[in-house]
């Protein structure tokens, strides 16, 4: 019987006689593994022991909201918004809608997309309205708070960094005088720095807890350093500044005394002003690259120059013109060298005849009379000042313009304002512009 053996023929390689034969494959058996129960056991920390510090995620910043008026509390998200967006009400009314729509998830950007308050407005009204809320609880008095009722805000706004008894003083200053929003600033500033000024000349003359007397003092410090840069100019205009918001009379005396300095004849003859008397031309006011807006009293309301605005200044990059009340007749004048810088306490009455300046060369024509409310005492005898009735001062009469030489003559000490300009209509055929 024949057997054959069938063998698988080998690889090339692993046939060589050379080569020893592979090794045969290990087989590795994977153990069974048995489910088992694990148990956590949680030891309590011992009382020297400290827990390690769990990190606090980022949460965005919240304000805490502010005290809403009763009348708005009840509205819903979208009613918030449109009272924003159409400004209703006064301005610290709607001032704490803005942390309540913040507290609900909107951003600044958001808001002022919605309602077209920009971010900087909105902090402004924000802190405003914090400031207002510190006022009313000092117990500050509601007639000069109301002063601060319509436009406010940025009166309010700047004496932000004072503490709650100096914004109670400066807010009644500041209602007392009419004072901007730049005049505002510079009072506060001056009431923040007068404490740190201790070991300076005259500190101790000034009070500290009157904000007319900071004011001054820091106008004092400003005339101090003129003087040292032998710009006497300055130095007596800054002096001049003090004078007119010091209230304490030891202050008052100090600055006295340093006005003396040059002698009281020239004091008195640098208190003079030399009235010019203007004929406007045609086109003159769209050519001026400066212009001055005044408020306008009649002749006959004599009650009108106390009543007009203080406050006439242009404010921003486009001079927008903000008023704290409001008023009938306004007139816009070239910034002319008499008026340039009279945006506070200026005002231009008009009379029907030019025949009342005390001029020999008066015309019978309208004419506008430019008068600085802020300078009242009658000085100068050669000035004009606008009084009421004329040379008696009684008030049975209207507005007239009178040397300051007859008011002294007659007894009378203070007028409505000294005389810084006269102006004539423009007229075709003519050809004087200034006359002294």
């Amino acid at each position: 019987m024949i057997s054959l053996n069938v063998n698988a023929p080998m690889p090339p390689l692993l046939s060589s006689k050379f080569l020893p034969s592979p090794p045969a494959p290990t087989i590795f058996h994977k153990p069974t593994l048995s489910p088992r129960t694990i148990t956590a056991l949680i030891i309590p920390p011992s009382s020297g022991q400290k827990l390690p510090e769990q990190k606090q995620l980022y949460q965005p910043f919240r304000p805490p909201p502010s005290p809403i008026p009763s009348k708005f509390r009840s509205l819903d998200t979208n009613s918030r918004l449109e009272i924003l967006t159409n400004r209703l009400g006064l301005w610290f009314e709607y001032a704490p809608l803005i942390p309540s729509l913040i507290q609900e998830g909107f951003t600044p950007s958001t808001i002022e997309e919605i309602t077209g308050i920009s971010g900087i407005e909105q902090n402004l009204l924000v802190v405003a309205s914090q400031v207002r809320q510190s006022l009313l609880n000092s117990k500050i008095d509601a007639d000069k708070l109301s002063f601060f009722d319509s436009g406010g805000a940025e009166l309010l706004y700047e004496i932000r960094i004072l503490s709650a008894a100096q914004r109670a003083a400066a807010a009644d200053f500041i209602a007392k005088s009419h004072s901007d929003a730049k005049q505002s600033r510079i009072l506060a500033r001056a009431m923040k720095d007068f404490p740190l000024r201790r070991a300076d000349r005259g500190w101790a003359m000034f009070n500290a807890e009157s904000p007319g007397d900071c004011l001054a003092f820091s106008y004092f410090k400003q005339a101090m350093e003129y003087e040292a840069a032998l710009l006497e100019e300055l130095r007596r205009q800054s002096l001049q500044k003090a004078m007119e918001f010091v209230e304490s009379g030891s202050a008052r005396a100090l600055l006295a005394e340093e006005g003396k300095a040059e002698g009281n004849e020239r004091a008195v003859k640098e208190e003079e002003v030399e009235v010019s008397l203007v004929r406007m031309q045609m086109g003159e006011v769209a050519e001026s690259t400066e212009v001055i807006i005044l408020p306008v009293c009649q002749a006959e309301e004599a009650a009108e120059v106390e009543e007009a605005p203080w406050n006439c200044g242009g404010v921003g990059g486009f001079g927008i013109v903000e008023s704290e009340k409001e008023w009938k007749r306004w007139v816009v004048l070239p910034g002319w060298k008499p008026i340039a810088g009279l945006e506070r306490g200026g005002v231009a009455v008009r009379f029907k005849n030019g025949r009342i300046l005390p001029w020999k060369e008066s015309k019978e024509e309208p004419i506008l009379v430019v008068a600085d409310r802020r300078r009242k005492e009658v000085v100068g005898n050669s000035s004009l000042y606008l009084v009421v009735g004329g040379e008696d001062g009684s008030s049975n009469a209207g507005l007239m313009v009178e040397s300051g030489g007859k008011l002294k003559e007659n007894g009378v000490t203070e007028s409505l304002g000294m005389v810084v300009l006269v102006v004539r209509p423009p007229r075709e055929d003519s050809k004087d512009i200034i006359i002294h």
